[in-house]
């Protein structure tokens, strides 16, 4: 597994006004580099931070098709999320003291993260994750670092502008993801009979509408753009219907550790109150990213502009 040193960089954390804000709706094995020197006593509480001082490593789980929140390109793990955990790594190591602090990648699903995150095979998990009630039961999450709403990809030349006209048709979506329930509750709401197909990943949930397998793919917007502007013919693929959910992205890590939540909560108010996490955005959402030099042309939604006035984790669901 390939190590990135991460250079020390000081950054004091700033408080932020806090207020609750209601969303609607909804192979690498761990490897290990050479010990940074310890500080002079442990880390209170948690395995997380204890592994990170023993091994000077932060391992961060990213995802193979997340495109522009977290992918693979030319081998590389990259994306917005990538991005803000690299910065998230950083802090952890000027929290603990560290002399250096590297960070190592391991490739984990939708299905698998949050048991790699249970196992300490990855320290922060970061992909296109929803925060939920239901999830906060097995792992932690950051302040939201985004906001995404759950929708359809269809084939343009279909006459299907919402989900109403997909009644008695097969769609897809992945496993794991909170995109499954919500097409299941909405089609039922709607009265719509749909057949909804598990795929492993976003690529071959996407992959079954442009073959015909299955007329459309639900999934967070903002992966759907993602995956349309990536593909051959972009223009033969459309994204239809109004928003199923609302799906606060954040970095999900471990439960029942004050410290660890701590360190990471103070660096993504840190990053707002700064405005770096605007310019991260604004470097994978507004500018051309690789590995095919697409622009997405997506400016900061006024949802997620809103919430990071008053930075906070809470989610009623």
């Amino acid at each position: 597994m390939a190590f990135t040193t991460v250079g020390k960089r000081l950054g004091a954390s700033v408080g932020a006004a806090m207020l609750v804000f209601a969303f609607g709706g909804a192979g690498c094995g761990r490897a290990w580099a050479q010990s940074a020197a310890p500080s002079a006593s442990p880390p209170s509480a948690g395995t997380t931070l204890q592994r990170i001082q023993a091994s000077g490593v932060v391992v961060i789980g990213h995802r193979e098709s997340s495109m522009p929140m977290s992918y693979v390109a030319n081998g590389t793990p990259m994306g917005y999320s990538v991005d803000v955990c690299q910065l998230i790594a950083q802090a952890l190591g000027r929290h603990l003291k560290l002399r250096e602090t590297k960070v190592a990648y391991r490739l984990v699903t939708s299905s698998s993260r949050f048991d790699a995150i249970e196992k300490g095979e990855v320290d922060l998990e970061c992909g296109s994750t929803t925060n939920t009630a239901a999830r906060r039961q097995r792992v932690a999450f950051t302040i939201a670092h985004f906001i995404a709403s759950s929708r359809i990809v269809v084939q343009s030349d279909k006459p299907y502008s919402r989900i109403e006209d997909l009644d008695g048709k097969t769609l897809a979506s992945t496993a794991g993801t909170t995109n499954i329930d919500s097409l299941a509750r909405e089609a039922a709401t709607k009265s719509v009979r749909v057949r909804i197909e598990p795929a492993k990943d976003h690529a071959e949930g996407f992959g079954w509408v442009v073959s015909g397998k299955v007329e459309g793919f639900a999934m967070d917007d903002v992966l759907l753009y993602g995956l349309r502007a990536s593909h051959t013919k972009p223009q033969d693929l459309k994204v239809i219907g109004k928003p199923m959910t609302i799906e606060p992205y954040a970095v999900a890590f471990e439960r029942n550790n004050a410290e660890l939540k701590a360190v990471v909560d103070a660096e993504l108010r840190r990053l707002i109150q700064t405005r770096d996490l605007h310019r991260l955005y604004d470097k994978w959402f507004t500018q051309p990213i690789p590995p095919q030099g697409i622009n997405l042309g997506m400016r900061m939604p006024h949802l997620l502009v809103d919430s990071l006035k008053y930075p906070s984790d809470y989610v009623p669901q």
